[in-house]
């Protein structure tokens, strides 16, 4: 009898273990209540109210940031330290995740308090930044102008065309392909005769120099070898084979990072990098968790997901103070440069920057940049018979007034005399307000606050929520850039004063149209 009371009891708490561990958890929303948040990619669709398949944080991040946390405008937010899957049906939340794990927290009545009381808890404000010079400078990036063919002679011109045609300088991002093969720091001999010389004349130039650098690990090379005997690359489940993954460069080994020695070692050969070539820093990429969740994997730490060796791949980042990121998971309001993931060059992909960076900035990652002027998908540069001008026009002008902006396809190259004069303006402007962006970066880095600001954050209840086609820069700029090839827009302004590009008065609390020359980004300065 005993025993049978044994097994009856076994067997019901095994059935609620399970039960824990597969039920779905219901969050109704208030009346009225939007939420935002998980993916800073799927930023144009929030506030949240339908999704049409199950999402899941643990195996997609759709080519940017994610976190695990929704918030609503009534106040209230949702935090799970693991990830979840979810959906949403008619704005309610319906997370799947053990319960218990699941927090559910009134942090007062509007988005702003939501962020703010999420932040404290779970991603407090470091108090640092990464180098002032992102915040002050353009960024360019040689991908789209060189792709696979990253070489001396073609980065020297490239630097040499920017002051040519007297753009700023600012930080020179030297993109995949310059080194001798992944895992591997050296460059290319037959690409780069002397890399040391043409660093020190970029660093002569006013640049800034970092170079991309990936956590794979080409097969069957030296370093493979050296670090598969050490124990530093992942491992196929249950075995002591090292596992090959398939990104989008191919199969590779990858580093494990929650191996601290493993970890440390990374950090050496990049230093490394630094003290031979004078280099200032890393575009650290492929920290998506979409290329690990495919594989079945053993790590160092045994209960390692995914998202942990995401999260351990954007700590290296915390090392230099140039980094920049495009996948990340957490790791809010520390002093990480994010990124837009890849866009296509379209008018559709330029609608999506401003919600995704309105979503980055309410998930934490306020130094975030716009992507690449024009779009960062290097495919949809090719064969490309005659650019639309005025496309890279309106996305040079969407990056000006962001925290920072990233040149890649070179406008002297695709535009007329009067487009690139346009374009270098907005360069300029961005300059002029780099002690303006600075002071948020500064703020946010204290605060937590998002730089780039949803109207609804900084205008809580008076019907801004689902605004996705302009924004403010801190608390003073409401900035309205043209996302169309038409002539004019609407602008929605809150109630007060404002005072316009051209110097005009506007008394708000109404919606109003305009007219915006191609050479004209629309943006308004709060008077009271």
């Amino acid at each position: 009898m005993k025993k049978t009371i044994t097994i009856f009891f076994f067997i019901l708490i095994c059935s609620l273990f399970l039960y824990a561990q597969e039920s779905e958890t219901k969050i109704p929303s208030l009346q009225n209540e939007k939420w935002w948040g998980a993916f800073v990619a799927k930023g144009s669709v929030m506030p949240w109210k339908d999704t049409p398949t199950l999402l899941d944080l643990h195996n997609q991040n759709f080519n940017n940031q994610t976190v695990p946390l929704f918030l609503s405008d009534k106040g209230r937010y949702i935090w799970c330290e693991k990830p979840f899957q979810f959906t949403v049906k008619d704005g309610d939340i319906y997370i799947k995740t053990a319960p218990q794990n699941i927090e559910i927290v009134n942090g007062g009545s509007t988005l702003r308090e939501a962020y703010l009381a999420a932040s404290r808890s779970h991603f407090p404000p470091s108090g640092k930044l990464p180098d002032t010079l992102f915040f002050s400078m353009p960024q360019y990036n040689t991908w789209i102008e060189l792709m696979y063919n990253q070489n001396q002679q073609d980065i020297l011109d490239y630097a040499a065309n920017i002051l040519r045609n007297d753009f700023p300088t600012g930080v020179l991002m030297i993109d995949d392909n310059w080194q001798k093969y992944y895992g591997n720091f050296d460059f290319k001999p037959e690409k780069f005769p002397n890399p040391q010389a043409m660093v020190a004349q970029l660093h002569k130039q006013g640049f800034k120099v970092m170079l991309w650098v990936c956590p794979f690990v080409s097969p069957d090379s030296p370093e493979f070898r050296e670090l598969e005997s050490k124990g530093y690359l992942l491992k196929k489940k249950g075995s002591h084979e090292t596992a090959l993954i398939h990104w989008w460069n191919g199969f590779s080994a990858c580093y494990d990072l929650t191996h601290p020695q493993a970890f440390d070692h990374f950090i050496k050969q990049l230093k490394t990098v630094q003290e031979k070539y004078g280099i200032d820093g890393f575009k650290l990429d492929a920290g998506d968790v979409a290329y690990l969740s495919g594989t079945s994997f053993d790590s160092y730490q045994k209960d390692a997901l995914c998202v942990d060796h995401s999260q351990k791949w954007a700590e290296v980042g915390l090392h230099f103070p140039f980094n920049e990121y495009r996948a990340c998971w957490k790791m809010g309001n520390q002093p990480l440069v994010q990124r837009l993931g890849d866009k296509d060059y379209s008018w559709n992909a330029l609608k999506l920057l401003i919600p995704d960076m309105l979503t980055a900035g309410l998930l934490g990652y306020s130094f975030t940049c716009p992507d690449m002027i024009g779009g960062g998908q290097n495919s949809a540069f090719l064969n490309v018979g005659k650019f639309d001008e005025l496309l890279i026009v309106r996305s040079t002008q969407v990056h000006t007034l962001m925290p920072m902006m990233q040149f890649s396809v070179a406008p002297w190259r695709i535009l007329n005399e009067s487009n690139l004069a346009i374009c270098r303006n907005m360069a300029k402007l961005h300059v002029k307000m780099g002690p303006y962006l600075l002071k948020y970066a500064r703020h946010s880095a204290q605060t937590g606050e998002p730089i780039v600001r949803h109207m609804e954050y900084e205008f809580p209840h008076q019907g801004f929520s689902d605004c996705k086609d302009q924004f403010m820069l801190g608390e003073k700029y409401l900035v309205a850039p043209m996302l169309t090839p038409d002539a004019g827009r609407t602008v929605r302004l809150p109630k007060g004063k404002w005072k316009d590009d051209s110097g005009k008065i506007i008394h708000g609390g109404k919606t109003i149209d305009i007219t915006v020359a191609p050479d004209r980004l629309p943006y308004f300065e709060k008077i009271k």
